[in-house]
């Protein structure tokens, strides 16, 4: 197409700029043909001309559409030229914060100066096994791409690693081989991957050092070859080096340093085993204090040197090799400062006891005097003469340094010779990986000799580069059969002629260097005659006769002659040499006896082992050895250089350029300048050229119809995709030359992509103008319709509001006129009431006081009258009382007158006899009514003493009270007095008042007018204190608020921490239980280990091996039989291993007699001891056995009494009985009661049924306690035997035992044997004591009994005969009563049963009366009549009394392994019977032997379960339904184990039936832990199984897949193929995901597997879709985009389904997943202001910080409508959370499980109703 076409208004162009070498910019008008500039706009705004160069016109390079920056391949750019792939690097560098890209196959790596966190061993796990193109750019993506193009095309790979100083060269290549050694692992227990990662620090130690550039440069080159065998294990490395920067020793610039081991050296210098070196600090060094700069930041060097010496003891160079060392280093520093002084002109000396001299001496084991001689002077040999010169003192000088180089470069030879020993291996070699870490291109102001080879060994590498890549393009070309022509690319094979072709720079200066008097400036004027003329690649300065330039692929360099002879040389004197090689010191004659065989003096190593497969014709010239120390440097370089392009060229390479982003170290900062010279050396723009020479832009045709949909109208849409791409590309692009059609690919030339992309661009513009231009007419159209109905509404609400305001003002005028009526009313109203109250109010105290003296008035008189009355009365009483007494006095007198006349005359009668006698007649009859009249008068004068006392205290009272009330009135006759004196006065005092009374109105006012103040001021103080109140009381309500939200908090804090605290414990428990689990599966993978190194050495010694049994290492209850069978197979084992043996080194021969040696000595401790346990055993079993025997004869005699006892009170029960029955048919011979009758005849059979079972169960419980008594006495006897046998059978063994394994294995097994008796002695005891207690109890329960009748016999015996007889009936009635109502309910329930039984029977007996008539037996229930008939029965009462176990033979045992759990088919087991059905059977087979009480079969038999499912998983681990199927059936026994246990906590849901059957004899607690071990490896299997059966699918369902198509189109992806969203055949979608938990939760359901461990498995399998899914976004970063975003969200929300639609919400399952969503959502949010941070922050919780940025800083747009992410933003995002305190590892562990466990879930099946189908081959089980 037409420049004009790209060239438009606003399109973007690439201008040069000084500074940042390529600037942005923008035109401002269309370019037109002819036009001799460009207007442009800069970016900060300038308007510019760029003018065009007048002969070429070329115009500037067009800028890449935003959507394509920041891809991670260059070559997926369309526009491909310096500044896009400058730019892109920027971008990904700066913005992006990613140091690797590709280009094409070359990574690009930039040094980030900082650690970042992506080569952890998560990184190499989610790198191992993806394609190249499907993960970010990584260097472990360049080491597995070389791993697994070793494995498929069976050829040896190359990683070249190159760069300048500084780049991170070496740190690459150490990743790489880090990866290769952790993906692949060892072959042998040599650990051979940490060896060979081990050599890093020793060859950083003794090759880096600090440079101007880089704190760590590596100052040679090394090629490392990573051998493999045919498993692709690492076996063994070999290590080459080139070109050793020996200079360095003696001379470092500023700012520069000494290799590190020598700074190493002088920090550890105060340890003790270094006192004898001598040494100080590295500024008393001249070799180590030229750079001052001793100390590099961050680095210890104490620190590194015991790393270095920890890497040489794992590399096998022991300590006193390694002293040597340090001294041979010290030895070079001390020879660094001895101090060489003037003689003369011509001649130096050394002054006497230097000494520095003489510690080097001493150091290296030479003498004094040899070596100042040889240092001052020096031997000259002629054909007849030898002389000896002397040296001046710079000649001398130099002499030492050259001797110090030498001396360091041997050292370097030795290490890196030793270092390859060490990483050999005898193992055979089947291929390679090789790591070559070579110095990039260098160019600086003065360049010399060792700049030349560097740039001569970068144009041979450059050469094979180019050609790899014109390799690579000419292939894909063919292979899609594409026409193409020959691309024209640099070849700089001239240059390479110039440096090593026949009188070449090489040769040249190789013949110089021959010349006796051969100097530097004539071999610059034959360089200038040879070269100048006839090569336009060699340039002469124009300053200068002593340097020359020479044109390299990169750029020109100018090299500085002074040195290069004498470099090229690399002399010493030989006398030096001589001296050294006379040492003593062993590693120096080491160092220096093969002097003649050297081959360079650099550093080289020569090949050892370890490279089988790699052919190199070997160099004839060093079968020589005269000529062989003669080599000068340039040719041995060149030769090994020659020898390493050999290896190259017969490996793959893969490429890795690494970059210096800036001179200053500092961490993400980008010099362009800097990194475009970098970019031009290391050919990375050649590989762009190269590419967009040709056709650098390729599609898939699938990928280019979703891509350019939208360019397509539907009639061009086409069946086929092929044709349809055609089609448009025809119609779009109507140049041919600009793609072509390959045959599954679409090939496009540079720019074309852009264009294209412009176009869609341009019709999803015009697209997103039309439908904004629609919503906007519709947006306006309802703005419009809005605002109508918004204006009609204001205009009716203001019409209303104006309506509304009249209505208001009418009605508040007519309400002013009622208030001011009613006001004006109120005011009169008032007043009228004021005057009214003041009238009320005057008239009010005048009455009163009116009211008040009249009252006064009549309360005078009243009193006045009360006292006149009682005055009056006190003198009538007294007159009263005169007159009386004057009456009585006179009735005393007349009477005592007519006494004394009575008197008299009586006295003259009684002087008669007359008298006498007439008296004495009836004298008695007087005296006596004389008597009784006394006696009433004396109880008369009684009551009336009694009333005359009562009279006297009233008088007494009332005279009292009279005398009180006279008192009274006196005192008011007196008060009288006083208040008539007083009235005159209270006259007067009225008046006065009634003149007080107007002043006080007057007052009274005054004081109204104050009150009513007063009111107001304590009205307004009582509403302030209102107010006070009011807030006083808000404030109390605060602070009650802030104590309760507090008190609220404080409990929420602790309610919190409580949580916390439960949450870290569980934590903690479940860590616990993951460690031990971790601990299992390590287990279980060593036991996997050893089985096949067994299996490896049986094939090894071809010995077919057989069927054998294998232990249970948990278990410690091994039987006899076990140990014997172990035995022999460790006996196999060990012939086996003899043989295997026998191929080994000698060295490895020489460890195992040492181990020999180590392990006979610890047989003979273990021997010792176990002698000494043996002794100690056999008195504890001696004491043991005293002590049973003892207390067993006190048992057997208390059970033989007790025995006695209950047969007496038996008899005289049956006794009893017995008459009972008789009396009982004696009384009831008449009536209803009859013997005869139904009643009476069904409790007698009940009676008699109930004696006779009770009798059967009788003698079964003599028969079976005497059986009990019989085998724990033959036991006990046994034992006894055994124990006086054991000794010499153990001796015997003891004999045979070879070796201190078999030793531990039978050491192990006589304490198992020991813990085991012991166990059989207490659990023997224990039952003995149950069985004591219950007979005591019975006892007691008789005794209680005897007492009871003992007590009612002698109450009945106290009675009289009849009453007696009549108690004792009573009693015995009574009893038999009850006994009666008990049995007769028991009948009941037994009736109801057969007729239950009988309903089930007549149905079943439809179904098999072919089979029933002539089998069935009837039966009458004890309830039945006598006239019922009898019905059939068809169930046999053998199976009627079925307990639940099946009796097997012990021979039969193997059988039993072999059909149930070996060849069981799991498929037909889980759809054909009851889940668990093998579980069943073999606890049914237990149950037997714990009946049988033999413990020898019980644990046979689950030794043999454990260890036959162990097999079988072995065998078939990988299929899923054999690993469910035998964790469901290990759970369900274990569940068994549980449920039959007799623990109370485990029989809470068991039927009475269910507890029955319960084990008796054995208690298997240990073996049920072994059992849930083996559930804990058998589920970890299942994990590890689904998760291979995912693994696959879920990168592809869940982020490659488009579940919901079109949203996101597809990117260029460059020459990198990446697998493709689309679903083809073959491409697992979500679906597929779906289809296999569906799978996976069918099966485990069919398999009957509890349903809390379906949700632990469902779980673990969301948390690793969910971890690997967030890993690999995390690592692609083609996926960070909103749509990808939005696809992920709905493919969580199908499986979120999955759960729902399973019941499995509550499993945890959707909470693992959160961190997969939260990411879903960061790339859906909103991301430029504070406000979408502070969300993202809030959001974002199970993300950890690093991959909130990481997402961040890989958000793509895939349109041109998204946009990027600014750095400020991320900036932002890590400033909020920097105080979050997590994990800095970005990934999530995908090889994390769950901790399992397994709920007790007991079974309803009952064990007597299971059937065992014919099909499983059991017919020799026996039901019992």
């Amino acid at each position: 197409m037409a420049a004009s076409e790209l060239y438009t208004k606003c399109a973007r162009v690439w201008i040069p700029d000084a500074e940042d070498v390529w600037k942005s910019a923008e035109l401002i008008k269309d370019y037109k043909n002819g036009d001799a500039s460009l207007q442009l706009t800069l970016e900060d705004g300038t308007n510019i001309e760029h003018k065009l160069d007048p002969k070429t016109k070329n115009l500037p390079h067009l800028r890449n559409p935003d959507i394509l920056v920041g891809e991670n391949d260059l070559t997926a750019l369309s526009y491909l030229h310096e500044p896009a792939v400058l730019h892109n690097l920027k971008v990904r560098f700066i913005d992006s914060k990613l140091i690797y890209t590709y280009c094409g196959i070359v990574l690009v790596a930039i040094n980030p100066y900082e650690t970042l966190p992506i080569y952890g061993t998560d990184i190499i796990n989610a790198y191992s096994g993806q394609n190249m193109g499907d993960m970010d750019p990584h260097i472990f993506a360049v080491a597995e791409e070389a791993y697994k193009q070793m494995a498929r095309d069976e050829r040896n790979q190359s990683i070249i690693v190159s760069g300048e100083s500084g780049a991170g060269k070496t740190v690459s290549a150490k990743y790489a081989m880090r990866y290769f050694a952790t993906v692949s692992g060892s072959a042998s227990e040599a650990n051979v991957e940490e060896k060979v990662l081990a050599s890093n620090p020793i060859m950083e130690a003794i090759g880096n050092a600090k440079t101007t550039r880089n704190d760590n440069s590596s100052r040679f080159g090394k090629y490392i070859e990573i051998g493999f065998d045919n498993r692709y294990r690492i076996i063994g490395a070999n290590m080459r080096t080139y070109l050793l920067e020996k200079s360095r020793v003696v001379f470092q610039a500023d700012e520069e340093r000494n290799y590190h081991i020598f700074y190493q050296l002088c920090a550890s210098a105060k340890l003790p085993e270094f006192k004898n070196l001598r040494l100080s600090t590295a500024n008393d060094f001249l070799y180590t204090r030229q750079g001052r700069s001793p100390v590099i930041d961050g680095v210890d060097d104490s620190k590194e040197l015991c790393t270095t010496r920890h890497a040489f003891t794992l590399l096998g160079i022991n300590e006193s090799y390694q002293m040597g060392l340090f001294q041979v280093l010290a030895a070079i520093l001390h020879l660094g400062n001895v101090e060489i002084k003037e003689k003369d002109s011509d001649s130096s000396l050394i002054a006497p006891n230097n000494r520095h001299l003489t510690a080097f001496c001493e150091l290296v084991g030479v003498t004094y005097k040899d070596m100042s001689q040889w240092l001052c002077h020096r031997k000259l040999k002629t054909a007849t003469e030898t002389y000896i010169k002397p040296l001046s003192r710079l000649q001398a000088t130099n002499a030492r340094d050259a001797l110090s180089k030498h001396i360091y470069a041997k050292l370097f030879s030795w290490i890196v010779e030793h270092v390859n020993k060490a990483l050999v291996t005898s193992i055979k070699q089947h291929s390679f990986i090789g790591v070559l870490d070579i110095y990039g291109f260098e160019t600086f102001e003065i360049n010399s000799f060792e700049q030349f080879c560097i740039n001569y060994a970068n144009e041979k590498l450059q050469q094979q580069f180019n050609m790899h890549v014109f390799k690579l393009e000419q292939e894909e070309y063919m292979k899609e059969q594409i026409p193409w022509t020959l691309i024209d690319f640099y070849d700089n094979q001239p240059c390479i002629n110039l440096i090593e072709a026949k009188m070449g720079i090489l040769d040249l200066l190789d013949e110089e260097c021959k010349m006796p008097k051969g100097s530097d400036d004539s071999w610059a004027q034959k360089l200038y005659n040879t070269h100048l003329k006839t090569c336009c690649l060699f340039e002469k300065p124009r300053m200068s006769n002593r340097a020359f330039i020479i044109q390299h692929f990169a750029d020109k360099v100018e090299y500085q002659c002074d040195g290069f002879l004498e470099k090229n040389k690399d002399t010493v004197n030989e006398e030096q040499i001589n001296v050294l090689k006379a040492s003593k010191f062993h590693l120096l004659m080491e160092l220096f006896q093969d002097e003649e065989k050297a081959t360079s003096p650099t550093g080289q190593a020569p090949g050892t082992g370890g490279r089988t497969r790699l052919s190199i014709k070997p160099d004839k010239s060093r079968e020589t050895s005269s000529k062989e120390h003669k080599k000068t440097v340039g040719c041995q370089f060149r030769n090994s250089l020659q020898m390493l392009m050999e290896t190259l060229n017969a490996t793959t390479p893969h490429y890795v350029r690494c970059i210096k982003p800036n001179d200053f170290k500092l961490a993400f900062s980008f010099d362009p300048k800097r990194a475009v010279q970098q970019l031009r050396a290391c050919g990375v723009l050649e590989t762009i050229r190269i590419s967009a020479a040709g056709f650098p832009s390729r599609w898939t045709y699938q990928e280019f119809f979703s891509r350019y949909r939208v360019l397509m109208k539907q009639k061009d849409v086409l069946p086929d995709k092929k044709l349809t791409c055609k089609h448009v590309l025809e119609r779009l692009v109507e140049d041919q030359d600009k793609y072509q059609f390959g045959k599954t690919k679409i090939f496009f030339r540079a720019g074309q992509v852009a264009y294209l992309e412009k176009l869609r661009a341009d019709k999803l513009r015009a697209a997103c103008i039309r439908i904004q231009k629609t919503i906007r007419c519709w947006l306006a159209r309802k703005k419009y319709l809005r605002k109508r109905s918004a204006a009609i509404t204001i205009q009716r609400f203001t019409r209303g509001y104006q309506a509304r305001c009249l209505a208001k003002f009418m009605r508040l005028t007519q309400a002013a006129t009622v208030i001011q009526k009613y006001q004006r009313m109120y005011v009169e109203k008032k007043r009228y009431r004021k005057k009214q109250a003041a009238a009320l109010a005057m008239q009010t105290i005048l009455r009163a006081y009116m009211a008040r003296q009249k009252y006064q008035a009549l309360l005078r008189e009243h009193k006045a009258v009360i006292i006149q009355k009682r005055i009056r009365g006190w003198l009538a009483r007294c007159w009263y009382k005169r007159c009386l007494e004057a009456i009585v006095y006179l009735q005393c007198c007349i009477r005592r007158m007519r006494a004394k006349r009575e008197l008299k005359k009586l006295k003259i009668e009684a002087r008669s006899v007359e008298h006498f006698k007439k008296l004495n007649k009836g004298m008695e009859n007087k005296i006596m009514q004389l008597q009784r009249k006394i006696d009433e008068q004396n109880k008369d004068n009684r009551l009336i003493s009694e009333k005359l006392v009562g009279l006297e205290s009233s008088y007494a009272v009332e005279g009292e009270r009279m005398r009180s009330e006279l008192s009274q009135l006196r005192g008011v006759e007196e008060d009288a007095r006083n208040k008539a004196i007083q009235v005159s006065s209270l006259l007067e005092e009225l008046e006065k008042l009634r003149k007080e009374l107007s002043v006080t109105q007057q007052e009274k006012k005054t004081l109204e007018e104050w009150a009513q103040t007063y009111r107001s001021e304590m009205e307004k103080m009582v509403s302030e204190l209102k107010d006070q109140n009011g807030s006083l009381k808000k404030e109390k309500d605060d602070l009650n608020r802030l104590i309760q939200e507090q008190s609220q908090q404080m409990t929420e804090k602790m309610t919190r921490a409580i949580a916390e605290e439960t949450h870290q414990l569980e934590t903690d428990l479940n860590e616990e239980r993951s460690r031990y689990q971790n601990l299992l599966s390590e287990h279980l993978r060593l036991e996997e280990k050893y089985d096949d190194l067994k299996e490896e050495m049986a094939r090894s010694s071809n010995i077919k091996p057989g069927h054998r049994r294998t232990d249970s290492t948990h278990s410690s209850n091994e039987s006899e039989y076990t140990y014997n069978s172990e035995y022999t197979e460790m006996e196999e084992g060990s012939r086996a291993g003899d043989d295997v043996t026998r191929g080994m080194d000698t060295s490895l021969t020489l460890k195992l007699q040492k181990r020999v040696t180590e392990l006979e000595q610890e047989k003979q401790s273990l021997r010792d001891e176990l002698e000494n346990k043996e002794d100690q055993f056999q008195r504890a079993r001696a004491r043991d056995d005293a002590e049973f025997r003892k207390a067993r004869g006190a048992e057997l005699e208390y059970e033989s009494l007790k025995r006695q006892e209950l047969e007496s009170e038996n008899k005289k029960l049956r006794h009893d009985l017995a008459e009972m029955r008789r009396s009982l048919l004696g009384n009831t011979a008449a009536g209803a009661g009859a013997p005869g009758s139904p009643a009476y005849k069904v409790l007698l059979d009940q009676l008699n049924a109930s004696c006779e079972e009770l009798e059967v169960r009788k003698e079964e419980v003599l028969i079976l306690r005497s059986q009990l008594v019989s085998q724990k006495e033959a036991m006990h006897h046994k034992d006894e035997k055994e124990t006086m046998t054991e000794p010499s059978v153990f001796a015997e063994d003891v004999n045979k035992l070879k070796d201190a394994d078999e030793l531990k294995q039978a050491y192990v097994g006589l304490k198992d044997t020991n813990r085991l008796l012991e166990h059989q002695l207490q659990t023997q005891r224990r039952t003995y004591e149950n069985e004591t207690e219950s007979l005591r109890g019975e006892l007691q329960n008789v005794k209680e009994e005897n007492n009871r009748q003992q007590q009612l016999l002698a109450q009945n015996l106290q009675l009289p005969p009849e009453a007696r007889i009549e108690a004792s009936l009573q009693h015995e009635i009574t009893r038999l009563t009850n006994e009666n109502l008990d049995l007769m309910e028991q009948l009941e329930k037994q009736d109801r049963t057969i007729r239950k039984l009988k309903k089930q029977l007549k149905v079943y007996s439809k179904r098999i009366g072919e089979m029933g008539a002539g089998q069935t037996e009837g039966q009458t229930s004890p309830g039945q009549m006598v006239e019922e008939p009898i019905h059939p029965v068809n169930i046999p009462r053998r199976e009627k009394d079925f307990q639940g176990m099946l009796e097997y033979k012990r021979e039969d045992e193997m059988k039993l392994v072999k059909n149930l759990i070996l060849e069981l088919k799991p498929r037909g087991v889980a759809v054909n019977l009851i889940p668990g059905l093998p579980a069943y059977i073999l606890f049914m087979c237990l149950r037997h032997a714990d009946y049988l009480n033999d413990d020898q079969k019980v644990r046979t038999l689950l030794t043999s379960t454990i260890n036959s499912i162990k097999k079988i998983l072995k065998k078939r681990g990988d299929d899923f339904e054999t690993v469910s199927f035998w964790l469901a059936n290990t759970c369900r026994f274990l569940h068994c184990l549980k449920q039959y246990s007799g623990d109370e906590a485990f029989m809470k849901h068991n039927t009475q039936r269910q507890n029955e059957h319960c084990l008796s004899n054995f208690d298997l607690a240990e073996y049920r832990q072994v059992i849930s071990d083996l559930a804990i490896q058998i589920y970890q299997q299942l994990i590890k199984c689904m998760e291979n059966i995912l693994q696959p699918m879920i990168v592809s369902g869940m982020l490659e897949h488009e579940t919901i198509q079109g949203v996101s189109g597809v990117k260029p992806t460059g020459l990198r193929k990446r697998t493709s969203s689309i679903a083809d055949e073959g491409t697992y979608t979500l679906d597929s995901i779906l289809r296999q938990l569906n799978a996976f939760h069918s099966i485990m359901c069919q398999h009957g597997t509890d349903p809390e461990l379906i949700k632990q498995v469902v779980k673990q399998l969301f948390y690793i879709i969910g971890a690997v899914t967030l890993n690999n976004l995390l690592l692609r970063k083609d996926m960070c985009s909103w749509s990808k975003g939005m696809q992920i969200r709905y493919n969580v929300s199908q499986l979120e389904e999955w759960l729902r639609d399973k019941g499995l919400m509550t499993c945890g399952a959707k909470e693992t997943l959160e961190p997969l969503i939260q990411a879903a959502q960061l790339l859906q949010v909103k991301k430029k202001t504070d406000e979408d941070a502070e969300a993202i922050c809030s959001m974002c919780q199970a993300l950890t910080t690093a991959q909130i940025v990481k997402v961040l800083n890989l958000y793509t747009p895939v349109n041109e409508f998204e946009e990027r992410v600014s750095v400020a933003f991320i900036r932002t995002i890590q400033t909020r959370l920097r105080d979050r305190c997590e994990s800095p590892q970005l990934l999530m562990d995908t090889k994390m499980i769950y901790p399992v466990t397994f709920p007790f879930s007991p079974s309803c099946v009952a064990l007597e109703t299971i059937q065992i189908p014919g099909s499983l081959n059991l017919a020799f089980l026996t039901r019992v």
